[in-house]
């Protein structure tokens, strides 16, 4: 196994992908030296968050070996890819075998908190409790708070209240995370009934002197549930005080009003009510808040004698609830119709997926309003990025499939060119003769080495050389120079002295121009080894060309029905995912439509019964 640091180094990769860039940049220890070309191709896309190229590259790249410099770097970001898209169980497993055996235990531990983490987010909470109950040693101190506050959340959702005050109760600072811990056993406490504990903490962080927009939020959250808890307390004075202090701007400003004014009901203070309620009548009517208000004016109203005022007041919500149900109606129908969450895809590109995709805008249209108060949920957040990222892999195979296409021209292309160009080719090796020249040149070799042996400098002669010595020679046979006279003499001793010049620079150049014969030969030697060569190889490509040609064609033919059975499947698992989403949306839609025709039904009785009082009294009500 690598050491532990480079271990480290290599699970940085990954962590990236987890944890903000502040604490990346903390564990940063190495930087990564890219060796197989393929696995930087796959960095190029991951570090633009192109999270499904990556990963259909690093596949291929595993499948052909070619990552072997790379090998545990590749699943591990193999696995952190696989977490982008929420695959925890696949990422899971690629963890579990990589970080099995001798692998340090500070990364281990990182490990399985990032896995518990998201197996929280995605509802796992067994599985969750499990990854943190495999974490041996301390966390870093930032992940450490937040290890130890999911422990507790888990315990909260789980409904083991006792456990999860125990486990939070003794959290120290003044941190943002223990503030959010204190809130949380704050919780625990009031849903285990004990109040006075929880009212002594949600009224301390109530109090407190935020520097976050986070702790703002937080206090404003103390408030509420400190005031409700309260209420159901039956201690609406007590109730007041905490309500008040939330922010009217904030994001719990409508349940505050609606509290508040309920807690001065309580104390027969219908007056006082009045001003909160009022406050609520003007804000969105999509919040419950808003909706209790409305009946809840008219009702302080009547407590007050105000039977007319409190008439109109009903019959304005009963008018404004009759509007809001009917907007429900055309919504829920536009949703089941199937077309809604197709618009929702065509007006948001798919040009990135996965876990950290988020929604900047929301499509137009009169569905939108409504979209608020769904995509605050964290199911259907979840599930609307699956199908997202199910829209994104049907586009990428109608994309795959028209390359198939193109792929296959090629491939004919090529075939078409490789048998045209084949005769060409085999004509071309008839006329070598590289048999017929390997020959000639060992004949050549046989006949230098005789010369050399045999020193036949006249061998070596170059063309006017020889034709000198013949000329020469021939004058030797001249019958004249046989005659016993003074002028033979003369021209025979001529011919002597030009023939001895002659052979003595032949014989002074033999040896050089032996060498530079055997040089062009070993020349030759080599050209004719290089054409062997390449005639082997041509022979071999001939051979291996056909057998390419059919590997070729099975795999491209053969990725047209494979991707077509794959986009089958999506659609399928896209159709059930839009169903899905569907009913998410249209139960949600449909809670508010019933609240809607509830509090119509407590409208209209309330307002019957105002009528019947008038009646009796003699009173008119307009």
């Amino acid at each position: 196994m690598p050491p532990a640091r480079s271990i480290l180094s290599r699970l940085c990769l990954l962590l990236v992908l987890l944890i903000p860039a502040v604490h990346a940049a903390e564990i940063s220890d190495d930087a990564l030296v890219v060796k197989d070309p393929q696995f930087g191709e796959v960095l190029f896309y991951f570090y633009q968050d192109d999270y499904f190229p990556a990963i259909v590259r690093l596949l291929a790249a595993m499948e052909q070996e070619q990552l072997t410099e790379h090998v545990a770097e590749a699943e591990l970001l193999l696995g952190g890819m696989y977490l982008s898209y929420g695959h925890h169980l696949e990422a899971a497993e690629i963890f579990e075998r990589l970080l099995a055996d001798n692998v340090s235990p500070e990364i281990r531990d990182r490990t399985w908190f990032f896995l518990a983490k998201i197996w929280y987010q995605r509802g796992y909470l067994d599985k969750a409790q499990q990854a943190l109950g495999l974490i041996e040693g301390e966390l870093p101190e930032h992940l450490q708070r937040e290890a130890l506050m999911l422990g507790a959340q888990i315990m909260i959702d789980a409904g083991q209240y006792d456990a999860a005050v125990a486990r939070l109760q003794n959290w120290q600072g003044r941190t943002e995370w223990a503030s959010y811990a204190r809130f949380n056993v704050g919780v625990a406490l009031v849903r285990s009934g004990r109040m006075e504990e929880a009212a002594e903490l949600l009224n301390d962080l109530g109090q407190m002197n935020p520097y976050t927009d986070e702790l703002t939020a937080l206090r404003d959250k103390a408030n509420l549930a400190l005031g409700y808890a309260l209420l159901q307390d039956g201690q609406p004075y007590a109730a007041k005080e905490p309500l008040q202090r939330v922010r009217l701007e904030g994001p719990f400003s409508n349940k505050a009003l609606l509290g508040a004014g309920w807690a001065d009901a309580e104390m027969d203070n219908f007056d006082r009510a009045l001003v909160p309620w009022m406050e609520l009548r003007g804000r969105d009517l999509l919040d419950p808040a808003v909706q209790e208000s409305m009946l809840a004016i008219p009702y302080a109203m009547a407590k007050l004698d105000s039977i007319s005022q409190a008439a109109d007041h009903y019959l304005n919500a009963i008018e404004a609830f009759y509007e809001e149900a009917n907007r429900l109606d055309r919504t829920i129908d536009h949703i089941e119709s199937g077309a809604f969450f197709d618009e929702f895809i065509e007006d948001d590109p798919l040009d990135s997926t996965g876990w950290y995709w988020e929604l900047e805008d929301l499509p137009t249209g009169p569905e939108a309003r409504y979209l608020y108060h769904l995509l605050a949920t964290h199911e259907f957040q979840e599930g609307l990025k699956n199908f997202r990222d199910l829209s994104y892999l049907h586009r990428n195979l109608d994309n795959w499939q028209q390359n198939v296409d193109v792929y296959a021209n090629m491939l004919e292309t090529r075939k078409e060119a490789y048998e045209q160009r084949l005769p060409k080719v085999l004509a071309a090796l008839e006329r070598a003769e590289l048999e017929r020249m390997v020959e000639s040149k060992l004949s050549h070799d046989a006949t230098v080495n005789n010369i050399e042996s045999s020193h036949d400098w006249l061998s070596l002669a170059e063309k006017s050389e020889f034709d000198m010595w013949t000329e020469v020679t021939a004058l030797e046979r001249t019958p004249a120079l046989k005659a016993d006279i003074p002028e033979a003499a003369e021209v025979q001793d001529k011919i002597d002295l030009i023939k001895g010049v002659l052979q003595w620079e032949l014989e002074r150049d033999f040896n050089e121009r032996v060498r530079i014969i055997r040089h062009n030969l070993q020349q030759t030697g080599e050209a004719l080894v290089g054409a062997q060569r390449a005639r082997r190889q041509v022979d071999e490509s001939m051979r291996r060309e056909p057998l390419v040609f059919a590997a070729l064609s099975d795999r491209v033919y053969g990725l047209a029905p494979r991707i077509e059975s794959t986009k089958i499947r999506v659609e399928d698992t896209l159709s059930r995912q839009r169903a899905y989403l569907q009913t998410i949306a249209v139960d949600e839609l449909q809670a508010q439509k019933d609240r809607l025709d509830l509090y119509t039904i407590q409208a209209r009785f309330a307002l019957a019964a105002i009528y019947d009082v008038a009646s009796s009294a003699g009173e008119d009500v307009e």
